[in-house]
């Protein structure tokens, strides 16, 4: 028996779909199931002519189905193959078809097409064959099928494990990660503590080195300071020698003056009772004349036993430094070099140097000076000559120039109120130490007659301080003038409710008449009326009203005119401060510092 092998007219090349996949193909089988289902059955019918050997030859129709994953490499293999699987193969045999060689040869020669029957009767062996076929491929599809579906479940199950497995792998790396994050923190914390230790250690050991070095620098500055206090004792006593030669000199100088002060002073009475009398013969034709003369004050001039000085001063005002120069000489200067008196100097001195311009400052400063006053160790009149030495040289030790200065001197005017109210010969050793820095607190003013006049000796005496050997410039000069009259301004204006004053507002209008009756208009006097004016103007005007008004119009009109004749001999700046001082009204302005202090300080003591 010999087949046949049919195939469709279809390249090989042109397979619609080379590209599928197992589900592709499950897909494609329960596709034709289901078209073989709803076929008709076929029924058997008896075999065909060429079953029993007849000469022609039908050609069986041969479906070949290629598995999925062939390349275009195993296209020749695979077409044997099929041969092969044709040649031994199942075939489908239809009763009513028949087929030749000739006709393919026909239809390749001249491309004429020969029907054939493809419906063409069979025997009942060859259909129990293709039944038992049909049967066996049906098995087949379902072990594929089967296969197909558990290797499908399998591959989710795979999935699934994948899945798994890469959960609990990222669960691990993690907990790894927190494992390391915290074995880091632990070594770093180990660094910290073993760092920590080791700047500790190298702390402590610098500590003890800074130790031994500030140990010998103590020792080097004991031994240095041991030889600088045996050198200063050798230069105490030069200098207390030298301070005891000037005290002399001073004292024989302020008796000079005193002497020519009481022959000044009567030489004046004498002139005015000879005016008197002169105005009483003038009487009887012009009385309002006589009255004018008999009132009129002319301005004192006091020669001086030094040649060529000039004094100009009152002479009540020359007996009252007289006085307090001898009260304030019967202490020595250098007291404060002794040993035993030196801490209460300190101890002044500390309190001094704490002074504040607040209520607190005040009240606390003057409670501690008052205790070193009334100390038992220590004599009074030392111990006002040490406060007055420190209160007043606190000029010297803040800066005249800073704008702070002027509530400074209110503070200080407040303290020394309140010390001299408990300890009233206080008083007297301040005004002296006044006296002493500036001339111009008596006030008195010496004016060298000619150049030769002008040396060393009446430059100290009417204040300059020197300086490393050389006297200080002129613009210092006027700048502690202002600053020590401001400091005595503020100390006669102080006022405190039921506190009673010893050197008070009226001594402060005195001294201004004094200051106008008998100092010319100078540079330095000029500088020292302002300085006064500008910290007692607006206390003196509040208290003496038009009488005050009276004072500044004398100022305006005999003083101001007197300084702009001299010239480029008055410098500009002391003009122009006294011309706005009266042409803007400072007196009117209350001073900054005085308001504040004064009303806290009234409630303090009320």
């Amino acid at each position: 028996m010999a087949f046949t092998r049919v195939e469709l007219r279809c390249p090989k090349t042109l397979d619609p779909c080379t590209s599928w996949t197992l589900r592709d193909v499950l897909t494609e089988f329960d596709a034709f199931e289901a078209t073989r289902l709803a076929a008709p059955p076929m029924p058997l019918k008896q075999p065909l002519k060429w079953a029993d050997g007849g000469s022609r030859r039908e050609k069986a129709f041969v479906m070949r189905v290629e598995e999925e994953g062939d390349t275009e490499d195993e296209d020749d293999d695979s077409d044997e193959d099929a041969r092969a699987l044709v040649a031994h193969g199942a075939r489908f045999s239809c009763n009513d078809i028949e087929s030749s060689d000739s006709e393919e040869s026909g239809d390749e020669l001249d491309g004429r097409v020969t029907p054939y029957h493809l419906m063409e009767k069979r025997s009942l062996e060859k259909s129990i064959l293709l039944e038992l076929e049909r049967e066996h491929r049906l098995k087949i599809q379902e072990e594929v099928r089967s296969k197909l579906s558990a290797l499908e479940v399998c591959h989710q199950n795979e999935i699934q494990r994948t899945i798994s497995a890469l959960a609990r792998l990222q669960k691990y790396a993690e907990s790894r990660k927190e494992i390391d994050r915290r074995l880091d923190v632990h070594f770093q914390r180990k660094i910290a503590e073993i760092l920590d230790k080791h700047l500790s250690m190298v702390q402590r050991d610098h500590k003890q080195k800074s130790q031994i070095v500030e140990r010998r620098i103590r020792d080097d500055a004991a031994i240095e300071e041991a030889k600088r206090r045996e050198q200063a004792m050798k230069e105490d006593k030069i200098k207390q020698e030298r301070t005891r030669q000037e005290a002399e000199a001073r004292h024989k100088a302020a008796a000079k003056l005193a002497a020519e002060a009481q022959k000044a002073a009567y030489e004046a009475a004498q002139k005015e009772a000879a005016e008197t009398e002169a105005a009483k013969l003038r009487a009887a034709a012009v009385s309002q004349n006589s009255v004018a003369h008999a009132t009129t004050v002319n301005k004192e001039e006091i020669k001086s036993e030094l040649p060529g000085i000039k004094v100009f001063a009152d002479s009540s005002a020359l007996e009252a430094e007289s006085r307090r120069h001898a009260l304030h000489d019967q202490v020595p200067s250098n007291i404060y070099l002794s040993k035993e008196f030196s801490k209460y100097d300190r101890q002044i001195g500390k309190s001094i140097s704490k002074l504040m311009p607040t209520t607190d400052s005040v009240k606390a400063r003057a409670s501690e000076l008052i205790k070193a006053l009334d100390g038992h160790d220590c004599p009074r009149p030392i111990a006002c000559r040490l406060f007055a030495d420190k209160i007043i040289s606190i000029v010297k030790s803040r800066n005249p120039k800073d704008k702070t200065f002027g509530n400074l001197a209110f503070a200080c005017g407040y303290v020394m109120l309140l010390v001299t109210n408990q300890v009233p010969e206080a008083m007297d050793y301040l005004l002296a130490e006044f006296h002493k820095v500036c001339v111009y607190t008596v006030p008195k003013h010496m004016h060298a007659l000619n150049a030769h006049a002008r040396n060393r000796d009446y430059y100290r005496l009417i204040g300059y301080q020197e300086e490393n050997g050389q006297l200080e410039s002129t613009e210092k000069y006027l700048t502690n003038i202002a600053a020590y009259v401001k400091l005595y301004a503020a100390t006669i204006q102080t006022e405190i409710k039921g506190v009673h004053h010893p050197h008070g507002l009226a001594e402060g209008w005195k001294w201004l008449a004094m200051f106008l009756n008998t100092l010319p208009a100078t540079t330095a006097t000029a500088c020292a009326l302002h300085a006064f004016l500008k910290m007692a103007g607006f206390a003196l005007h509040k208290k003496y009203g038009s009488q005050f008004m009276k004072v500044l119009d004398v100022i305006s009109r005999c003083f101001l005119p007197v300084l702009k004749e001299q010239g480029s001999k008055v410098q500009p700046e002391a003009v122009n401060n006294l011309q706005n001082y009266l042409n803007d009204k400072i007196y009117l302005e209350e001073p900054e510092g005085q308001y504040l202090a004064q009303q806290l300080l009234s409630k303090v003591f009320m």
